[in-house]
């Protein structure tokens, strides 16, 4: 059965619909300027809080974590919009890769592509619970507070926003804005890894159909090993692609997720109250879970990619003919430069990777906390 538009994909669907909805994808209408316009706004008068503020360490800390994780969500949603239709073309060539394993008469196959659905559903769901939770937790940290404090700093010139009514009108106003913030954030990453996961099951899908071509005649073998390479080309395609539209992301995040964490495991120092601990670590999790689940799945990629030439040398190849052995050689070459998801277009993005970044992030914060002490 054809699935018939990308929205029906169920790869894709669930955070598909939420960006329609807010019109970064598929659509343009109001709800992406209602969306995006107040919180430009809102992070403008956070960087100026930020500056101007005389407020306790602490508090500077918190205001600015939430002020670079404002300003990333709308980085995400202003490139997801300025470079809408590659993302809309891409999804529709896994539309159309999508439709094939379906149809496809191996069982084998087809049980690879439930599973890779089911995982990219699953870590849907745990994300946007994950960040409906951070949202709910921004929200409650005034109320561990030892004074009194706004979910978010922002800056009003004029009026004091510690001030009744002023700060229940700002505390109320900020509790409507923050939900909306998740859906340019984490919709964001649970399409890429829904893309970096259609690749994972691209090399599975390469691997299964080298090490079927056992015991074959020459010709079915070098129409196998001709369709391989050709899927091998549009797998590389594809990584190019998730390459050229999230790179530049990925190194921004990259710069800014160790100084997050530093600012954070440094609060959770030195805040005041139990509840405000628990707050703190949630806003960590977020950070951490969002990072470890991106840069788990990059390195799936790195290494199936790799398994490709292995499964290419499984195959038997000695028993084919020169001609067909001269052929298979080619894809074993291309197979062992592995495809990878890159950070700046420089840096493979690994657990190895991800490791060194944390290295990194406990002697800053080993540091911070000796000068602070």
């Amino acid at each position: 059965m054809k699935i018939r538009s990308i929205e029906d994909v169920p790869l894709l669907s669930t955070n598909l619909r939420i960006m329609k909805f807010w019109s970064f994808l598929l659509d343009h209408n109001w709800r992406r300027y209602f969306a995006l316009i107040p919180y430009i706004f809102i992070n403008t008068t956070q960087f100026l809080d930020i500056y101007f503020s005389k407020e306790p360490i602490d508090v500077i800390v918190r205001n600015a974590y939430v002020a670079v994780l404002f300003f990333d969500a709308i980085v995400r949603a202003v490139l997801v919009c300025f470079n809408r239709f590659e993302y809309e073309e891409f999804m529709e060539k896994i539309q159309v890769l999508y439709d094939d394993l379906v149809d496809s008469e191996d069982a084998i196959l087809r049980k690879m592509l439930r599973e890779c659905t089911v995982a990219s559903r699953f870590i849907s769901k745990v994300n946007l619970i994950m960040g409906c939770s951070s949202s709910v937790a921004f929200n409650m940290y005034p109320l561990f507070a030892t004074t009194r404090v706004l979910p978010f700093g922002i800056y009003v010139p004029g009026i004091d926003k510690y001030e009744t009514p002023y700060y229940q009108i700002c505390f109320l106003f900020q509790l409507i804005i923050t939900p909306a913030g998740c859906c340019m954030y984490l919709p964001f990453t649970n399409l890429i890894v829904s893309f970096i996961l259609f690749c994972i099951l691209m090399c599975k899908v390469l691997q299964h159909k080298l090490r079927n071509l056992k015991d074959v005649s020459n010709e079915k073998a070098r129409e196998g090993i001709v369709w391989c390479i050709k899927y091998q080309l549009k797998l590389i395609n594809f990584v190019d692609t998730i390459n050229d539209l999230t790179t530049y992301i990925f190194l921004f995040e990259f710069m800014a997720f160790g100084v997050m964490l530093c600012a954070m495991l440094f609060l959770l120092v030195i805040v005041e109250t139990v509840g405000q601990m628990v707050v703190i670590c949630s806003y960590i999790f977020l950070i951490f879970g969002q990072s470890v689940i991106m840069y788990y799945f990059a390195n799936e990629l790195y290494d199936e990619s790799l398994k490709v030439a292995i499964a290419a040398y499984e195959s038997n190849w000695f028993d084919f003919d020169v001609s067909t052995q001269k052929t298979i050689k080619l894809l074993i070459l291309r197979a062992q430069k592995p495809c990878a998801i890159l950070v700046g277009k420089v840096y493979p993005m690994n657990l190895e990777m991800f490791q060194s970044l944390l290295n990194a992030t406990y002697s800053y914060f080993t540091l911070l906390k000796r000068l602070y002490g």
